[in-house]
């Protein structure tokens, strides 16, 4: 090979190397482009949440603020109305009467103290929409009812039937001096039940055992999956019994002489307000303001029945909210089913 041609291929040889590198640098340059660019997005993406949590932080302050003030101007409004003159004081039992419902006799007997005791109160109204419910609950407060009648003797007490007032709701409403209801109300139920269902025969066709261990002759009479013995059923009918002459004696001794002498008076039957009317189950027919207007003579009515704390139940359910907001917000999402 001659000196020229040698000279010749190393140029090509160091043009080659020059060019492979020239590609390289591109690639580089293209990659570090790239790279940047995808920070770039992160960083912006980054940002975006951020400044999104902050907004959100400032909507729920912003809510805590509203919430709170409406909150105390409701106190406010509900003292200050308590406090101007003479009013009617409302205390309502609504839904099934039981221990941690919200007509349980804690609840009922805390608005009826509240109401009793404020200074304006010229009389009380218990609005009841009640299917009934525990015989202890309802006798709970019919014997604070009756308690607090003795204490304020000037105070009257109203019941005054709405849609339905049965069972354990009327139990509780004897206790008052007069009941009033809608000529369309549903009124009485004046007895007891217990039901259960039994599987015996349907445990039997599936060919399961059952095995119950008890310490006593008749601990398990109640079990669904056990036949009934004949003694246990006569036993559990003299308990429903003497639950049921409770029940009687409580209307007997707070409607008295009103009562109409009827067969059917305490056989469970429920009747319309009109036929109750009839029956001496009601006084009059009238609405809570009604009640509030023409019998106790303070048409402005105030409201002592206890509700749920509503700044517990808002924070309760802002919790999950924020809870769920902040996972996505920060990018943390669990599985979901589609």
């Amino acid at each position: 090979m001659s000196e020229q041609e040698g000279e010749s291929v190393l140029d090509n040889k160091t043009r080659g190397a020059m060019d492979s590198a020239a590609a390289g640098d591109a690639g580089n340059k293209e990659w570090h482009l790239i790279e940047k660019m995808v920070l770039t997005m992160a960083l912006e993406q980054r940002k975006a949440r951020r400044w999104g949590v902050f907004k959100f932080l400032i909507t729920i302050g912003f809510m805590f603020f509203v919430f709170s003030m409406t909150l105390q101007t409701a106190k406010f409004d509900r003292k200050a109305l308590a406090g101007s003159g003479e009013f009617t004081a409302l205390v309502e039992i609504k839904g099934p009467i039981m221990a941690d419902g919200e007509a349980s006799a804690d609840i009922l007997v805390t608005g009826l103290r509240d109401a009793f005791e404020s200074p304006g109160t010229r009389g009380v109204v218990l609005r009841i929409n009640s299917p009934g419910g525990s015989p202890v609950q309802s006798g709970y407060v019919n014997d604070e009812i009756k308690r607090l009648k003795a204490l304020y003797p000037d105070i009257p007490v109203y019941a005054v039937i709405s849609d339905l007032g049965a069972s354990g709701a009327y139990y509780i409403a004897v206790a008052a001096d007069k009941i009033y209801a809608d000529k369309a109300s549903l009124v009485g139920s004046v007895g007891v039940t217990a039901s259960s269902f039994g599987f015996v025969q349907a445990i039997e066709k599936l060919g399961v055992e059952r095995r119950t261990f008890t310490s006593g002759e008749h601990k398990g009479f109640l079990d669904p999956f056990l036949p009934v013995k004949d003694d246990e059923k006569v036993f559990w009918e003299s308990v429903l019994n003497t639950t049921h002459e409770q029940f009687i004696n409580v209307v007997k001794e707070g409607r008295g002489d009103r009562l109409v002498d009827n067969p059917d008076l305490f056989s469970g039957l429920v009747w319309s307000g009109e036929q109750a009317l009839e029956l001496g189950l009601i006084d009059e027919l009238g609405s809570s303001s009604y009640v509030a207007r023409e019998v106790i003579g303070a048409e402005k009515i105030v409201d002592f029945t206890p509700k749920p704390d509503p700044f517990q139940e808002f924070t309760k359910r802002l919790g999950t909210s924020m809870a769920m907001y902040f996972s996505k917000a920060l990018g943390v999402e669990g599985p979901v089913l589609r």
